[in-house]
């Protein structure tokens, strides 16, 4: 497909930090929550590399913030994920499937507990928004849903402690995992913690002025020049290899957590009200798909789907899809997360496609099996 030019309206935005990113050579973009994301600066395998082995900032505005203020906040935060909040700390985040009432996904972002009666829905890409402020009308709740101004920047990669500890100080290197304090940039506190998309370590700054965001940019640049820090954003390879499951390709509202082996942030004998425990409680070891790992010698060449995926065809007979794809650079395989029906699994320990054939792997995967 050749690229197009793409159009910018208030659909379309851009970010604090894009003429930041136009300036690193930005080559490519898609758009997540109605936001710019770079997908692209130099080749998917030295950007990959350098990610791996140095230090990154990401432009990640577009992993917007659904606030939840008010004395009902917590109650509905626990409402729209079937995982147990009860325990959740201050400043802490969790990753939490959000559920309908049916039991399907309908967003799994990590839930951040600012105070008592302050939450971030630190959200995927859709407009889980709309189904927060239903929820409050419908439950008659005291609380207001709202997007805040805040846009994300993450620092990624294994040299990522000490460029923040240079810039935020010392205190960074405490955070643990999932965890976050609120720390100064310029006398403006932001919320700092210890996550992001990747599984190579890094931080993620909620900037919250975007007057800021240059400077902030700017800044961490400055510090960590003999770190070789550049510019980033999330890749696709390297997500697959961690077992990173993306909202809107691995799966989306007509899939479950069973099926997407989230069973574990699931807390079905909880005592906590949840719109979706009672469906994920009947459906619970009913369900007939699963998303597996597969691992090709070079990229199969398939028939997309309607979903957008690319349909998996067995005798003539489409039994499922493979949903995200991507070269591994560190295993020389085509890594790919597919959704199969229980029964050809029961069956089979491999699958052959346009003439490979691939064990069934489990995400994350194992990759003593794929060296």
């Amino acid at each position: 497909m050749n690229s197009k030019l793409l159009s910018f309206n208030r659909r379309v935005r851009t970010t604090p930090y894009s003429d930041r990113v136009e300036q690193a050579g930005v080559t490519s973009y898609t758009v997540y929550n109605h936001m710019l994301l770079p997908t692209l600066f130099d080749t998917p395998e030295s950007d990959y590399w350098h990610l791996c082995q140095h230090v990154q900032v990401w432009d990640v505005s577009g992993q917007r913030q659904v606030e939840l203020n008010g004395p009902d906040a917590a109650k509905l935060a626990q409402l729209m994920t079937p995982r147990d909040l009860s325990k959740i700390e201050l400043l802490q985040g969790k990753y939490g499937p959000i559920c309908n009432a049916a039991g399907f996904i309908l967003n799994d972002p990590i839930i951040i507990k600012l105070t008592e009666d302050r939450f971030w829905l630190s959200v995927s890409d859709s407009d889980v928004k709309f189904f927060a402020q239903g929820l409050v009308q419908g439950y008659g709740l005291d609380v207001k849903v709202f997007e805040p101004d805040v846009c994300p920047l993450a620092v990624q990669g294994p040299k990522s402690e000490e460029l923040m500890a240079r810039v935020f100080g010392e205190k960074v290197r405490g955070i643990r995992f999932f965890k976050g304090e609120m720390l100064e940039f310029r006398g403006v506190e932001m919320y700092v913690a210890r996550s992001g998309w990747s599984k190579q370590g890094g931080f993620e700054i909620y900037m919250c002025d975007w007057s800021l965001g240059e400077a902030l940019w700017d800044e961490l640049f400055a510090n960590g020049e003999d770190l070789y820090v550049r510019s980033g954003c999330p890749q696709g390879n390297e997500r697959l290899e961690s077992g990173l499951l993306s909202y809107g390709n691995d799966m989306d509202e007509f899939d479950t957590p069973f099926e997407c082996g989230l069973d574990s942030y699931l807390d079905l004998d909880a005592d906590i009200e949840s719109l979706s425990l009672p469906a994920l409680k009947a459906m619970a070891g009913k369900q007939t798909r699963k998303l597996v790992g597969l691992a090709f010698d070079r990229s199969p060449h398939m028939q997309p789907s309607r979903l957008g995926g690319s349909d998996i065809e067995v005798d003539g007979e489409i039994i499922g899809e493979i949903r995200s794809q991507a070269w591994s650079f560190r295993y020389n395989k085509n890594l790919a997360i597919a959704m199969l029906p229980l029964t050809y699994l029961a069956k089979n320990d491999s699958i052959t496609i346009d003439g490979q054939t691939s064990l069934f792997h489990s995400i994350p995967f194992d990759f003593d099996q794929l060296v």
